[in-house]
């Protein structure tokens, strides 16, 4: 049997053992007793409520799992790829537009069986919980729209690397520097012009809050573009806020749920650790990280781009670049895992971090601590993760661990 095919099945296989394993310790390691902290956030009705949707989200990503991984052994086996190159070959004879429709296909396929989990994930279990607020309208808009993204933006992307690595000598080179050049664009405008696609974005009105969260930037000397509401609520009651853009176009998103449910004083916090993470240099850090992982990507890349192991593997006779473009993304997910776990560990130190900041600016880690914990009654957070699902998956510290390193700017 081809050794391509060999690896990339055991590939497969593995993490589908691996989730399943991670999951089941991750709901084996619940504890019906409410941790101290929460005495007095969490009542006992809702606490364990939270464990039921835990539970049930679980359980459905399981079910998922297990549909999706034999279907995709499946579709490898029996020349799904080949039937794909096979119709895709015939619509064109010009290489590009034959990856267009190859990616096309593939896009649609994903699209459809994936689907129905969407569906079900969003208003049945989420529904049930009391989180969905998305009607079928918005979420069939919102569909479409991530759909003509992918074409507006995707295919372009997709037929000029396939160009390169077709026309040009280094091509790995060539396409990282393209490709880096294409992702610093899109940090500039996407506050502006694709985010907006899906939420509306209005200036936080004057008052007390704006007041509050202009003063506390002009003490940072944090120039922002804008502060803003968004309509978070259209979709779920859950809360959030995040920093967005990059040079004149940063800006801080806040839900209008996370306005609602928190006093000004918790807000702040929460900004001040948004604020924080631009501070403390985290923004530029994984921008760096991620272009260097973008490097190393495309040059193993170039290794196997010609290898017609890895195309037989899938049934294809021949090299056909698009086709190896997306076989090579099977082959590359032992590193991208690597990759993926080494983020996440800096992704955690950074959260820490960025609590820090917001500890020591505000000098009121009592509101950062109250903000922490409402978030995580109104989204039903899990307080008790396995350590092995935090150390694999998380980009955050539990939110336990975060209080406590709070804790320690109190006694400060």
């Amino acid at each position: 049997m081809n050794a391509y095919l060999i690896f990339i099945l055991a590939l497969l296989i593995f993490n589908g053992l691996l989730s399943l394993i991670v999951e089941t310790l991750n709901l084996r390691h619940l504890s019906t007793e409410i941790p101290e902290e929460f005495h007095g956030i969490y009542d006992d009705e809702k606490y364990a409520k939270s464990q039921r949707y835990l539970k049930d989200t679980t359980r459905f990503e399981q079910l998922q799992s297990l549909i999706t991984l034999p279907l995709t052994i499946a579709f490898i086996l029996l020349g799904g790829f080949s039937w794909i190159n096979d119709i895709a070959q015939a619509a064109s004879e010009h290489m590009i537009l034959q990856g267009l429709v190859f990616g096309g296909i593939l896009m649609v396929i994903g699209q459809i069986a994936g689907l129905p989990f969407s569906v079900y994930g969003t208003f049945v279990i989420e529904e049930k919980y009391g989180f969905n607020k998305t009607t079928a309208k918005t979420f069939v808009i919102d569909l479409l729209k991530g759909l003509l993204l992918t074409v507006l933006l995707g295919a372009p992307i997709f037929a000029l690397v396939l160009w390169i690595f077709s026309a040009l000598p280094n091509a790995w080179l060539w396409a990282w520097g393209a490709l880096s050049a294409i992702q610093l664009f899109l940090l500039f405008i996407a506050p502006v012009v694709i985010l907006p696609l899906f939420n509306t974005f209005t200036p936080l009105e004057e008052g007390d809050l704006r007041g509050a969260i202009e003063t506390f930037a002009a003490k940072q000397k944090f120039t922002l573009s804008g502060i803003f509401k968004i309509d978070g609520s259209k979709r779920s009651t859950k809360s959030n806020a995040y920093f967005t853009g990059f040079g004149k176009t940063k800006r801080i998103a806040l839900f209008d749920t996370l306005i609602e449910n928190h006093s000004t004083a918790e807000l702040i916090g929460v900004l001040a650790h948004e604020i924080g993470h631009c501070k403390r240099g985290h923004i530029k850090k994984t921008m760096v990280i991620s272009l260097g992982s973008t490097l190393l990507m495309f040059y193993i890349l170039s290794l196997f781009i010609t290898q017609e192991g890895l195309y037989a593997a899938f049934g294809i006779e021949g090299t056909p670049l698009y086709a190896g473009l997306v076989f090579f993304g099977f082959l590359y997910t032992p590193i991208s895992m690597l990759l993926g776990l080494l983020g996440a560990m800096l992704s955690r130190k950074h959260e820490f971090e960025a609590d820090a900041f917001a500890a020591e600016t505000t000098q009121a880690p009592g509101e950062m601590i109250n903000a922490l914990k409402k978030l995580s009654v109104d989204n039903l957070s899990n307080l008790t993760p396995h350590p092995l699902k935090v150390f694999l998956e998380y980009s955050h510290p539990p939110v336990l661990e975060r209080v406590k390193a709070l804790r320690a700017f109190e006694t400060e």
